[in-house]
């Protein structure tokens, strides 16, 4: 193979020859909302200014190198998804949002040809409508530390030069050539470095106990089977860096002596598929893959298996079965996967944001990385922020980073119903998924590390961070998540399967009217047992959500159960529809949509409705243009 620095100054010597470098984000949250059509609009303005444009900078041969005016590059989720389609132009630094193919043009003509800035296509602040030029500006990004994320979103994630150009697969090539697998097992344990995954253990110490295990045959496993609801951390590195996905794998084969790998992605995610696919045949094309990696006599080769979509094939030892063709169940433990994992031999498996962050670890050293985060929990966390929150999008923050800082600096603040800015309206964070907690206004200011958050009842899990205004209702938000981790367990032990079926039979008792005080105390010992008894992690931490709500927010089931109301009027057959008589017009819409007679008046004057007769069935909220009932 070529050398690494021969690939990396030739990829240089071509960029420096284009004079404008224009990013457009290609990950699947833009590509939905057309960011392939500002790509094509784009590349076509270009070509009718008569500029030189190249979509792919080559660095085989420095002789055929020439000056190109644009290199247009497709990148990775940039992680501000809430102003997409996102297109930034290098070197003067100016990012757009929300661009529509029929803003190309413009684009061009004067921030491409003549420097100039297209102030509509800034991001705004929505407080203070003040302009921000580019990344370096937006608060967004400026109160985060991207480590993980740094070059997703910036760099072409089918473009291996590029990766190599900014440092990939060096890291790699030190493992191979200059530590001993000990000195690797060794340099991660006192890195501190902990599985991103959920459980938060050591990754080093992982390594050492597959390190150890005496046998001939070894695996490294990527877990890319992401499933909680709005997580989408592990896709984006994905599809925005898949080369330091392989250099991790590549260096937790070096220090536990495996040969053999395999990448397992759900098949939900296409395009993560395919860029980490492309990436490996890449990979092998240029050498860094296979038999003799780096010179060093030692191969190692890896495989992408696509899971069915099941969320408990994210627990390692199911996935290990679905790779070898079995039902994706969990097994018990001991044996643990480093000991006899995959078709019976040791497997390490670590996720991807893991993975993503072991090069970075070998290149800062220790000293380094652990400068970031808690002592505990050193380095940074992906998060995927979403719910009632401005900007929603994939963040990375330090460990030890509040939650006020997540939900009201980087995230912008809190929406409130009626779509404004109001973080008084605040009102919790589910954090981990469906098998992490909510936390409350308590917690803000509590720093977010895999213990301080195990300590309270959540936990960090996969990094899904749904923020909540107070007209959530919690009782409904542990009804939902827990309708997710009962359909989808997989029934091998009884605790999981029957346990979350009765909380999920109790929960809609509440939400619907027909529950008793006795029914929250069963919810809470049905929770314990199932959390106590259950045979995996993902059993483990499904009454998460409802232990979490029933010690924050008790006095809510107990409006529920007792007054049969839902204090935000969200559980439909807990609600009583009313109409405002000043409001009301007396149109008569609504009484003529109402399906069983409940309302009555006469024409221009006030309706009203008869809560024995209504069936709560919403007709007349939706029909009414005065919004007089609700």
């Amino acid at each position: 193979m070529r050398k690494l620095e021969e690939i990396r100054d030739s990829y240089n010597a071509a960029s420096e020859l284009c004079q404008k470098r224009v990013v457009v984000c290609a990950g699947t949250g833009c590509i939905a909302n057309g960011s392939m059509k500002v790509f094509e609009a784009l590349r076509n303005a270009v070509a009718l200014k008569g500029l030189e444009i190249t979509v792919s900078l080559k660095s085989d041969d420095t002789s055929e190198h020439k000056h190109h005016d644009v290199y247009m590059v497709g990148s990775g989720c940039q992680g501000f998804c809430q102003v997409g389609p996102l297109v930034t132009i290098e070197p003067v630094n100016i990012m757009y949002g929300h661009v529509k193919p029929e803003d190309a043009e413009e684009i061009v003509e004067k921030s491409i040809v003549n420097n100039e800035v297209i102030e509509r296509l800034l991001y705004h602040d929505p407080v203070t409508g003040e302009a921000y030029k580019g990344i370096g500006e937006i608060p967004f990004y400026t109160k985060q530390h991207r480590t993980g994320l740094k070059y997703c979103g910036i760099i072409d994630p089918e473009n291996i030069s590029e990766f190599i150009a900014h440092g990939g697969y060096f890291a790699a090539r030190d493992a191979y050539q200059n530590y001993s697998a000990e000195e690797l097992c060794k340099l991660f344990m006192d890195s501190g470095l902990r599985g991103r995954g959920g459980g938060g253990f050591s990754t080093g110490l992982k390594w050492d106990f597959a390190r150890k295990e005496d046998n001939d045959k070894k695996y490294v496993v990527c877990n890319g089977d992401e499933g909680d609801p709005g997580a989408f951390m592990d896709r984006s590195i994905l599809e925005g860096n898949p080369h330091s996905v392989i250099e991790g794998m590549m260096i937790a084969a070096k220090a536990i002596g495996a040969d053999e790998g395999y990448v397992y992605v759900r098949m939900e995610y296409p395009l993560a598929c395919a860029r980490i696919r492309k990436a490996i045949e890449v990979a092998q094309s240029y050498g860094v893959l296979g038999n003799d990696v780096f010179g060093t006599g030692k191969s190692f080769n890896i495989q992408v298996m696509e899971g069915a979509g099941a969320f408990v094939c994210g627990e390692e030892t199911a996935l290990l079965a679905s790779i070898e063709g079995k039902r994706g169940m969990p097994n018990p433990k001991p044996p643990f996967p480093a000991q006899k994992g995959l078709f019976g031999k040791p497997t390490v498996i670590n996720n991807v944001e893991t993975l993503a962050l072991v090069p970075v670890v070998l290149q800062q050293g220790v000293q380094t990385f652990r400068k970031l985060g808690t002592d505990k929990s050193p380095g940074t966390k992906t998060f995927a922020l979403t719910g009632h929150v401005v900007n929603t999008g994939l963040i990375e923050v330090p460990f030890g980073t509040t939650i006020r800082e997540i939900v009201f600096e980087i995230g912008g603040g809190v929406l409130d119903k009626d779509g404004n800015i109001n973080n008084d309206a605040f009102k919790a964070v589910q954090i981990g998924g469906p098998s992490g907690g909510c936390l409350t206004k308590e917690h803000l200011d509590f720093p977010l590390d895999f213990d301080s958050l195990g300590s309270i009842g959540a936990m960090v899990g996969s990094g899904g961070m749904v923020v909540m205004n107070n007209s959530t209702c919690m009782v409904e938000t542990a009804r939902y998540f827990m309708t997710f981790t009962q359909h989808e367990s997989c029934g091998k032990c009884v605790p999981c399967r029957e346990g979350t079926r009765q909380m999920l039979e109790m929960l809609e008792d509440i939400v619907s009217g027909e529950a008793t005080e006795e029914t929250i105390e069963l919810l809470k010992e049905a929770g314990e047992a199932v959390k106590l008894t259950s045979l995996c992690g993902l059993g483990k931490s499904a009454p998460n959500p409802v232990l979490s709500t029933l010690r924050y927010f008790p006095e809510e089931y107990q409006a529920h159960v007792k007054a049969k109301y839902c204090p935000t009027k969200t559980c439909k057959a807990l609600s009583a529809i009313s109409i405002d008589s000043d409001m009301c017009r007396g149109c008569t819409l609504c009484k003529r949509v109402c399906p069983v007679g409940a309302i009555s008046g006469e024409v221009k004057k006030a309706h009203a409705i008869d809560p024995n007769l209504c069936i709560k069935c919403g007709a007349c909220v939706s029909t009414c243009k005065f919004k007089a009932i609700s």
